[in-house]
């Protein structure tokens, strides 16, 4: 029992000893711990120190390095500019003394000049005064001259004055046509040449058929027997197709073929195509006359449409109004003087095109306007008015250029050429139409046309006789040599000409030549 309590009290005395043992040693391990890390950081600290002075210094020589080196750099910089500086100033130097010693010069010559100067400002003044003294010896010795030519001539200064101009007026007259026919020949030689050479290189360029129509088309029949199914019972289909298509139909004794004529040539493009359908399909009847002439008057239309397009497609014009082409496309079917009219536009739209990238004009512009100048002519049987009138206000009304409308006024003389697009425009014109081959004209309107050449030539005095030839584009007109003289021959061509294109209508151009013989006749005895 007391053991077992003296072990016990033994356990509770050392319990709180132990751990007052153990607390005291903690404390005490902490501290040292605590020791050893303060004094390992002031080792490191003062090892980092030592290291930032260490880096510090090498930074430092490193920059004190930099900035000798810097400081060496600029300073060579500065002296070289200075050099430089200094060079300028010595050839600045230089410069302001080689000028001065110019200057002197210069100075020294103006005085030199000064000093001339004035000598011959008294030699002038004394050959003034010795002059003026001639003059007045020269006026005394004219006026004694005059009065004795005066008295020996028997006429007075203003009478042999106004003699005097008369006769250089007539020689100045003269000299004045001389002169006026070398320019004008020198002028046409040389114009002929160049137009020559650029409306050749034009038309070498192009070539173009062209189809001849008339005022009637022929449609083959395979039988004459269609011929009565044509006339129909009591003739109602002859009837009823002449009042659909307002074509006359001619039925006669030509085998195997009927005749269709009419001055419009749509509708009888309408009815040639209406009627051969007909005679191919056989049925023949007024219903069926309208339906098939509807139908290929729609045909007729489109072909006609298509035929604008592809002349639009083929000249390489773009942006026309679709009412511009629809007009266009009727030229297809219209003739002036047997030439079809869209041929001959297109035609005169390449001749313009050609010739004005020979001379450097807008190529593109000439041939739109040559194109475009007789789209009139397509509404002359729909519409009153020219066909110069009608296609103005079509352009116009859609926004053509300018020079499309001075074109189509122009080309026939109804307003002044504005451009110089337009002038070829008229140019070409005249050569589309007046080529061989291009026109037919009617027998009496041709011998017409050669009379009034000569009776309009022979109207102007001192015309002895004058000929047509070359198909009336040549006028040989002779003249009286006593009445005419040579100067006077040049204004005579130029006055007939001028005669012609007032009165007359004609294509292309007529070359007037006048002819003066002078014949001196002597005998042998």
């Amino acid at each position: 029992m007391e053991t077992a309590l003296a072990y016990v009290l033994a356990v509770v005395i050392a319990i709180p000893v132990g751990l007052a043992a153990g607390w005291w040693l903690t404390q005490r391990r902490e501290r040292a711990w605590r020791a050893a890390e303060k004094d390992s950081a002031f080792d490191e600290a003062a090892r980092i120190l030592d290291k930032a002075r260490a880096e510090a210094e090498s930074l430092r020589k490193e920059a004190v390095l930099k900035g000798k080196e810097e400081a060496f750099a600029l300073r060579g910089e500065w002296e070289s500019e200075e050099a430089r500086r200094r060079e300028e100033l010595e050839r600045a130097e230089r410069r302001l003394l080689e000028r001065s010693d110019s200057l002197d010069q210069k100075f020294d010559l103006l005085k030199e000049r000064d000093t001339r100067q004035d000598d011959r400002a008294r030699e002038l003044r004394e050959g003034e005064r010795v002059v003026e003294e001639r003059m007045q010896e020269l006026e005394s010795l004219l006026r004694q001259a005059r009065e004795k030519l005066e008295s020996r001539a028997g006429l007075t200064a203003r009478q042999a004055k106004d003699r005097l101009v008369e006769e250089m007026e007539d020689e100045a007259r003269a000299e004045a046509g001389n002169t006026l026919r070398k320019i004008r020949e020198d002028a046409q030689r040389n114009a002929n040449r160049e137009a020559k050479k650029i409306i050749s290189q034009a038309i070498q360029r192009m070539a173009s058929d062209e189809t001849s129509q008339s005022t009637v088309s022929v449609v083959q029949l395979p039988t004459d027997d269609m011929k009565g199914r044509i006339i129909g019972r009591e003739g109602r289909n002859i009837r009823a197709f002449e009042q659909v298509t307002g074509i006359d139909v001619i039925i006669d004794d030509t085998p195997e073929a009927v005749v269709l004529s009419g001055f419009d040539p749509v509708r009888r493009e309408v009815a040639r195509l209406a009627m051969e359908k007909l005679v191919e399909d056989g049925r023949i009847h007024p219903g069926r006359i309208e339906e098939i002439v509807e139908k290929s008057s729609r045909e007729v239309e489109e072909g006609m449409l298509e035929a604008a397009e592809q002349a639009l497609y083929d000249l390489g014009i773009h942006d026309v109004h679709p009412e511009v082409v629809k007009v266009l496309g009727r030229l297809q079917h219209r003739t002036s003087y047997g030439q079809n009219q869209l041929l001959h536009s297109k035609e005169v739209a390449r001749l313009a095109g050609n010739m004005a990238g020979e001379m450097g004009l807008d190529v593109q512009l000439s041939k739109r306007a040559g194109l475009l100048h007789d789209v009139g002519k397509g509404m002359t049987h729909d519409h009153e008015g020219t066909h110069v009138e009608l296609g103005y206000k079509l352009c116009e009304e859609h926004g053509e250029p300018d020079v499309v409308l001075n074109a189509i006024r122009a080309h026939h003389d109804e307003e002044p050429h504005r451009y110089p697009e337009t002038f070829l425009v008229t140019a070409a014109d005249a050569i589309s139409g007046s080529r061989p081959g291009a026109r037919r004209e009617m027998f009496e309107t041709y011998v017409k046309r050669l009379e009034k050449l000569e009776t309009i030539a022979r109207e102007f005095s001192g015309v002895e006789r004058c000929f047509a030839v070359q198909a009336g584009r040549e006028v040989r007109v002779m003249v009286q040599p006593e009445q005419i003289s040579d100067e006077e021959m040049a204004q005579m061509s130029e006055n007939v000409a001028r005669r012609f294109e007032e009165e007359l209508q004609y294509p292309g151009q007529i070359k007037v030549v006048v002819i003066r013989e002078t014949r001196a006749i002597d005998f042998a005895r």
